[in-house]
């Protein structure tokens, strides 16, 4: 399997009128009995997962200070196909079959940049013991639902500011450099690449949450290439949001979708007009991909909508997640997997009955 790197940009109520009171409670009832079903606790007790995240950043700064060709046979005994793809890929020095990619690293390891980036991983990340601990939770409720899912092995790695998340045979990567906080020094020279509204997402919380997320996109449910849709993309981006429900039942939906408090307190006042929009423009079966693109990628906000630019960004994201999380809370007989493995966006949106006012 070749590497994936995932970069930051991520590809992503009604009731009936009685009185005043009546509608208040029904609607909090509903709200509730809503919540319990997407975000219900299950027993993990028995489902046996422990998740050590291996701090590949600290093996790989051994090199300084150890024989170098030892301690590459030691990282490639370790980390396996990680190993090789860090430094063909990420570091792009050649192939661990050569080791004239040793001058590389040397030239790394002797510039400041290397120092003080490391400096400020040791400082947010002494130990990684929050982490382990949430995402053997995670873990735990991926194999609740799927208990032959093969989990992956987790390394902590520097990827020179390319990618939070890597994926590849056997493993999943976390680039500590891009979770540094929202305020880290290094964050306002890499505007270009990642802009603020991406960076100040780039926090220790989102670790697990982006793990899962890359998980779900890139391993267990790739997106179909022939689903070309707008409203095939916003099904299967709501059913990886609503998978995310399931396994981070305890993560609040700003932190699965990326979105400010505001941003989706706007997208929740507006949710009548989003939809709206989505219809009178003809949008749901539109297949031109510049002219959906806009409601499927990150950005600061959605353009054209919003008097003052305020609109959230990602909006099909956001309905699709809607459309599922409605879909699913009308059919509690269906299953997690039943839910992923259904192809037919069409019957989702259908017996969905979304139609927010």
């Amino acid at each position: 399997m070749q590497i994936k790197i995932i970069f930051a940009q991520r590809i992503t109520m009604t009731a009936t009128r009685f009185s005043t009171k009546q509608i208040y409670l029904i609607f909090s009832i509903g709200l509730i009995l809503a919540s319990c079903g997407r975000n219900k606790k299950v027993d993990l007790s028995n489902i046996q997962v422990d998740v050590k995240i291996e701090r590949f950043d600290r093996d790989f700064d051994a090199m300084r200070t150890k024989p170098m060709n030892t301690q590459a046979t030691y990282l490639q005994q370790k980390y396996g196909a990680f190993y090789a793809d860090f430094i063909s890929r990420i570091l792009q020095a050649g192939t661990v079959n050569d080791t004239t990619y040793f001058k590389t690293l040397r030239e790394v390891f002797k510039g400041k940049a290397y120092t003080d980036l490391k400096h400020d991983v040791d400082a947010t990340y002494p130990n990684m013991d929050a982490q382990n601990a949430s995402l053997t939770q995670a873990f735990k409720y991926i194999k609740y639902y799927y208990p032959q899912k093969r989990l992956p092995k987790v390394y902590a790695y520097f990827s020179g500011f390319q990618a939070q998340t890597s994926i590849g045979d056997g493993y999943f990567g976390i680039g500590l450099d891009l979770f540094l906080g929202a305020n880290s020094r290094f964050y306002p020279a890499l505007t270009d690449a990642f802009p603020h509204y991406l960076s100040r997402h780039f926090t220790s919380d989102n670790i697990t949450p982006r793990v899962v997320e890359g998980i779900a996109r890139e391993d267990m449910f790739p997106e179909d290439d022939n689903d070309r849709s707008l409203l095939a993309k916003m099904v299967y981006n709501g059913k990886i949001m609503y998978f995310m429900d399931r396994v981070l039942p305890d993560v609040g939906d700003t932190t699965k979708i990326g979105y400010t408090t505001e941003q989706l307190k706007w997208c929740d006042d507006f949710k009548g007009k989003i939809w709206a929009y989505f219809l009178e423009e003809s949008l749901l079966y539109e297949t031109d991909y510049p002219k959906i693109q806009k409601y499927l990628s990150e950005a600061p906000f959605t353009p054209g909508l919003g008097e003052r630019n305020e609109s959230a960004p990602k909006l099909a994201v956001w309905t699709g997640w809607q459309i599922v999380r409605e879909y699913m809370d009308k059919h509690p007989e269906v299953t997690l997997p039943q839910l992923m493995a259904e192809k037919d966006a069409q019957k989702i949106l259908n017996e969905s009955k979304y139609r927010p006012k």
